[in-house]
């Protein structure tokens, strides 16, 4: 039975011919070297429209209308 060494040969692997670990320039870099920026360029949007916003609150107080009406009834 041979058992196989778990230590590379050192003829055909740089790395473990000089001891040092990896060279560099043999792995590619951990992270992009290009920037959040690389798109064009896009102002800002302002947020919520005014017309969302205010059927947004229209329904909030419709709805809370609705349960008030509702509690009266109820203690009537």
């Amino acid at each position: 039975m041979s058992a196989q060494s778990s230590i590379p040969d050192p003829p055909r692997n740089p790395a473990a011919r000089s001891g040092t670990g990896v060279p560099p320039g043999e792995t590619p870099p951990g992270e992009s070297s290009t920037g959040t920026g690389s798109g064009p360029y896009r102002p800002l949007s302002r947020g919520w429209g005014k017309g969302p916003l205010v059927l947004i609150c229209l329904l909030a107080v419709i709805v809370a209308s609705f349960f008030l009406a509702y509690a009266i009834t109820l203690n009537m």
